[in-house]
């Protein structure tokens, strides 16, 4: 069993229209998702704008509620808020935002905004609090006079920084992290990466990890599911995802991944073109006649992809 279980998780938004206002439709924001994280263990979550990814983190941390569906924690049933508060389950699950100003009280001070998580769930003295607030600021790496800063004194990573910290403040068991380096530059991007590995491996932390950009899951995540219309379209370990992908949308992802050699710069303009071509062409193997995601088929042990029954590879 692991840390958390996800099972046939739906959120679905009414649409409604005409004259009395009544639900003509549904906006299938999540269709029916399964997966599980293990404890020290990093999950991505890969898609595009719109796939739903996001969506289902805030349904995690009760910012969205579930159609239907059950969020399962240390074998606990945590879908309804009454549960969530009986095991103190908004302790042990945080989230990091993707963007850090907005989710950074640009009133507060640092030692207010990260010692805030601290007062709602212990009570320790002004002493004992500055000193865990400190001992955070020094394990991402900010220098001791940010304590008394406010958030618009820092660079986009340093506040990104801070809201990691903020996160594992109440020392949690997992941390969902919603596109938390999309916004920095790309040698920001490895520094932030890089200390919440670092964080992960001393707090033996679970992250799920929301990201557009397979270029940056591959440098985290143990197990990847990527998701299109709500749905997962292939899931598997790291290896399986970019050494043997097998939905054309996974391939159309991986295509797109910057490539540092110039030197061969038209032979990848050329590959990401016969993706695109193989996309169009193959359509229908991977999505039914409404353009629903096909159910998920077993690949191997590891690895599912959802393919046309008795298409699988696109055969």
């Amino acid at each position: 069993m692991g840390l958390i279980e996800i099972k046939d998780l739906k959120v679905h938004y009414p649409i409604r229209g005409g004259f009395f206002n009544k639900v003509v439709d549904y906006v299938y924001a999540v269709d029916g998702v399964n997966f599980e994280i293990q404890p020290g263990t990093t999950y991505g979550l890969v898609g595009e704008s719109g796939s739903g990814k996001s969506t289902i983190g805030k349904t995690i941390v009760g910012l969205e509620k579930a159609t239907s569906g059950k969020v399962v924690f240390e074998g606990t049933d945590v879908t309804k808020k009454s549960m969530r508060k009986q095991i103190g389950y908004n302790k042990d699950v945080q989230m990091i935002f993707q963007d850090s100003m907005s989710s950074l009280n640009p009133k507060k001070r640092v030692l207010d905004i990260i010692a805030e998580p601290i007062r709602n769930f212990e009570r320790v003295s002004d002493q004992e609090e500055k000193r865990k607030v400190q001992s955070l600021l020094d394990i991402v790496g900010m220098p001791a006079d940010a304590l008394y800063k406010y958030p618009h004194e820092f660079s986009g990573g340093q506040r990104q920084r801070l809201g990691v910290a903020r996160a594992v403040a109440t020392s949690p068991k997992l941390i969902i992290a919603d596109e938390p380096v999309s916004a920095l530059d790309l040698s920001v991007q490895a520094q932030v990466l890089n200390f919440m590995k670092r964080i992960q491996e001393e707090y033996n932390l679970s992250y799920l990890f929301i990201s557009h950009d397979l270029g940056v899951v591959k440098h985290m995540c143990d197990n990847i599911a990527i998701m299109n219309k709500g749905r997962f379209v292939e899931i598997g370990t790291r290896e399986d995802i970019y050494n043997d992908p097998q939905h054309i949308y996974t391939k159309r992802l991986l295509s797109a991944i910057p490539k540092i050699d110039v030197n061969n710069r038209e032979e990848h303009k050329e590959a990401r073109r016969q993706v695109e071509r193989e996309f169009q062409e193959l359509y229908h193997q991977y999505y039914d006649e409404n353009g629903r995601v096909y159910d998920l088929q077993t690949i191997s042990p590891t690895h599912q992809a959802a393919v046309k029954p008795n298409a699988k590879g696109g055969e």
